[in-house]
């Protein structure tokens, strides 16, 4: 089967086109073009690239998700990709809240519903929603449309950890839980783990960080997301690139009335400048937070420290809850790519049994590998997130229905 995937951040799109065998996860994928549309809602690049040919750089000034969508099947066409057409494009949706549990098939019907969830993940499921309606513009109705979910790897979460100490009665009437999110990516980095070594799914015990402009840590036991970083929305638990993760909940409601402002633009404050750039004062990247720690400056360096320091707490609590685990995952652009961050998170855990090895840590960059020492109790491995794979296989067990 054919399938587009779009994967859509809060100022990125990210789509492949994959020809898969099956939806299982050793089944053969072949990635016939991928890409990514940057910088949406300003001066932005385009990046898109054809298996064995054609390729497109340049920049690009797309108005939000859903222009970029029709710019990315507008390209699909012209280097005749989609002459044979689709069966079936697969979208990434952050929040499903309690009725999404599964991959669903995309309708009007569930278009509203995930609309009426993006007041809980505003700078992510507004950006799908455009990309779903643009693509059943351009590619009609005759392609079927399938919606896989972030929050949908935590529906196993255990009411004592799913739950706030809230009145049950609003907790209910409200709909407050713990989602969780970035489940994608923390079930692919499971069954990844399971697959390189030949653990059953079943007896895997993980604590998996995705780390990112978004951060979250998961506790994996049997296979199931058992305790996850993110809560109700996408700001609670690590730092992240401009988010504060875990702060005092009266923050928001202090900052509100001492700053003489509304609620929502107090909760803006702690989604869209906090984070690595609301300490540092100078960038939510990481990699321009450790050049410029190297250099000498002090809010860099804290701010490194902090996000370092927030996640080794986690790492901690998970092992905890679990009562040890296999390994630690780490995975997103951070995880896989900065080594000295990796390092700094683990620094001091031999008390649990793990120990990096240096030179399989430095070397393990943008690849997949373990990182801790042969006699480590507790590993560490670096595991490149490949979502598209988990979107594409979802996209087709949907369409291929319960049989």
């Amino acid at each position: 089967m054919k399938i587009l995937v779009i994967n859509c951040g809060s100022s990125t799109l990210k789509f492949q086109l994959i020809e898969t065998e099956g939806d299982a996860a050793g089944d053969r994928q072949r990635r016939l073009a991928r890409g990514i549309v940057d910088g949406i809602g300003g001066p932005g690049a385009v990046d898109f690239a054809v298996e064995n040919g054609e390729s497109r750089r340049s920049s690009v000034a797309a108005a939000d998700h859903g222009e970029a969508t029709g710019g990315v099947v507008a390209w699909l066409e012209s280097v005749g990709l989609l002459a044979d057409g689709l069966d079936g494009v697969g979208h990434r949706v952050v929040h499903g809240g309690d009725r999404f549990l599964e991959p669903t098939l995309i309708d009007d019907e569930v278009i509203e519903a995930i609309e009426a969830l993006t007041d809980l993940a505003p700078l992510h499921n507004a950006p799908s929603l455009k990309a779903i309606r643009a693509a059943r513009a351009a590619l009609g109705a005759g392609v079927p449309m399938v919606a896989t979910f972030d929050t949908a790897f935590h529906r196993t979460l255990p009411q004592r950890a799913s739950r706030y100490a809230i009145p049950l009665e609003l907790a209910d009437r409200h709909r407050i839980r713990r989602y969780g999110f970035h489940g994608l990516a923390h079930r692919y980095m499971t069954e990844r783990f399971a697959a390189i070594t030949a653990t059953p799914l079943g007896q895997v015990r993980l604590v998996t960080l995705q780390l990112g402009n978004g951060c979250s840590a998961t506790a994996v036991e049997g296979g199931r997301s058992v305790d996850t970083s993110m809560g109700f929305t996408p700001l609670e638990g690590l730092i992240m690139g401009t988010r504060s993760g875990d702060v005092d909940p009266s923050l928001a409601g202090f900052l509100a009335r001492r700053e003489g402002v509304d609620i929502d633009e107090a909760e803006a404050w702690l989604n869209t400048r906090s984070g690595l750039l609301g300490v540092s004062g100078r960038s939510s990247d990481m990699r321009e937070l450790l050049e410029a720690e190297a250099g000498g400056d002090e809010r860099a360096r804290l701010a490194v420290d902090m996000f370092c320091y927030r996640a080794r707490k986690y790492v901690g609590a998970y092992l905890a809850a679990l009562g040890g685990a296999d390994a630690v995952i780490f995975g997103g652009g951070i995880g896989e790519n900065a080594p000295l961050v990796r390092s700094r998170i683990c620094a001091g855990m031999g008390w649990c049994g793990l120990t990096l090895d240096e030179a399989r840590n430095v070397r393990t960059v943008a690849s997949e590998g373990r990182i801790s020492t042969d006699d480590s109790g507790v590993h560490a491995y670096a595991i490149p997130v490949d979502e598209a794979s988990v979107i594409a296989r979802d996209t087709v067990r949907c369409l291929r229905g319960p049989g």
